[in-house]
């Protein structure tokens, strides 16, 4: 056996001693193992066992109605090959997550490809360590550092003969964090080379991500998207040719009828939908649409009202991943009431339809994960929470004990 060889055997075996001391003793290990591992340890500990044979998954249509949304998608396929290339040289498995460390794509070698599949390393798969325990791709995301985890400092024994190496995705833009990328084989090819590597491939896709990577409602001054881009659940933001627009709150609301009534409306019918039965002249009206053509450069018809540009609204998002039966994607993009505080009863009228659609989804298929981020936005929503508690398999689900203090909470 050679010497780097020897070393690296020497480094398996310290591993395990420390995780049997830690698991199986009781041992806080304080002095074997680096603080993060150890605190990802203690954490694991909470929620998985350390004998669990494979990561969960989360469902598979909102995994894939993700997937296809996020920039991600489009910046992986823009630099596939090195990937690719890079996981079959190396007989790795390269992975790419979403901010919570579900798995959104991956690729490997032939070896590492069954490997993978084994543990539910694949598209799904959830691997934040109080879903599958102590990991590279869990500490990259949530450090928002690269990371490095070997054999058995994984809390989970499925993957003690694993090395991992990660490196957060930053849309560079804005600094947001989009996920990581992991790059991860058998333990005894470690190499000093594997962080590094990591590095360069998430910088990589990084530089790949469309002009325009955040979502929608970021704080970058421009963007690369085209048309009008609407903001319009939970803040109000507007956005023309990747620039943000400043208007009123009265203009906001007429913007936003127009874009969500793209057929076009007519001057009556765009004054009730806006003030409703306020005594309001339609000169002020025709004033508030004057200011709002001049700002969309004349792309704002009349007889009737329409707007002449691609559109893009959150709400027409939330909407549309909900009919597609996508709910916890739905969730993710609602950012809760429409233009909290209007006068406008037709936005009135269509923020209730929102929000009652996606807690009717909601009850209807109370995934934990969802409900969970659901809860942040209508923490007295005690209904939802129940109904979720009450399903099949949540009890044993991470986010339970989250859900049980929202709860109680909501009642006190």
């Amino acid at each position: 056996m050679g010497t780097a060889s020897s070393d690296l055997h020497s480094r398996r075996v310290d591993a395990v001693r420390a995780w049997t001391s830690f698991v199986e003793e009781g041992d806080d290990a304080r002095a074997r193992v680096r603080p993060e591992i150890l605190t990802s340890w203690t954490r694991s500990g909470a929620t998985v066992s350390p004998d669990v044979r494979e990561a969960p998954l989360a469902d598979e249509s909102e995994t894939a109605a993700f997937w296809s949304d996020s920039p991600l998608q489009t910046a992986v396929e823009r630099v596939e090959s090195d990937l690719r290339r890079t996981a079959e040289d190396g007989d790795l498995v390269v992975a790419v997550t979403d901010p919570q460390t579900r798995v959104l794509w991956t690729y490997g070698g032939r070896v590492m490809r069954r490997e993978a599949e084994a543990v539910n390393f694949v598209p799904g798969g959830r691997w934040d360590d109080e879903s599958v325990g102590t990991n590279a791709l869990d500490l990259a995301n949530r450090h928002g550092a690269p990371a490095t985890v070997f054999s058995a400092e994984h809390y989970a024994s499925i993957v003690h003969d694993w090395v991992c190496w990660a490196a957060p995705v930053r849309d560079p833009a804005t600094g947001v964090q989009l996920g990581v990328l992991d790059l991860s084989t058998t333990w005894d090819r470690t190499h000093p080379i594997g962080l590094a590597t990591a590095r360069v491939l998430a910088r990589l896709i990084e530089q790949a991500l469309p002009a325009t990577a955040h979502p929608l409602g970021a704080t970058a001054d421009e963007t690369g998207d085209p048309g009008l881009v609407m903001t319009l659940l939970g803040q109000a933001e507007t956005r023309f040719d990747g620039q943000r627009l400043l208007l009123s709150r009265r203009q906001t609301e007429i913007l936003a009828l127009l874009a969500l009534h793209p057929q076009g409306l007519s001057l009556d019918q765009l004054h009730a939908m806006v003030y409703g039965e306020q005594t309001v002249t339609f000169s002020t009206l025709k004033a508030e649409v004057s200011h709002l053509r001049h700002a969309l450069g004349g792309q704002l018809s009349s007889r009737p009202y329409r707007l002449q540009m691609p559109v893009h609204t959150d709400v027409d998002h939330v909407l549309s991943l909900l009919r597609r039966g996508f709910v916890g994607a739905a969730v993710d993009a609602y950012g809760g009431d429409l233009l909290p505080g209007t006068d406008s009863p037709a936005l009135q009228e269509m923020g209730e339809y929102v929000a009652v659609s996606v807690r009717e989804s909601l009850l209807a298929r109370p995934d934990p994960d969802a409900v969970a981020r659901y809860s942040e936005l209508a923490p007295y929503d005690t209904e939802v929470v129940e109904a979720c508690l009450a399903s099949p398999g949540t009890l044993a689900h991470p986010v339970a004990p989250l859900l049980k203090g929202r709860l109680a909470a909501a009642r006190r």
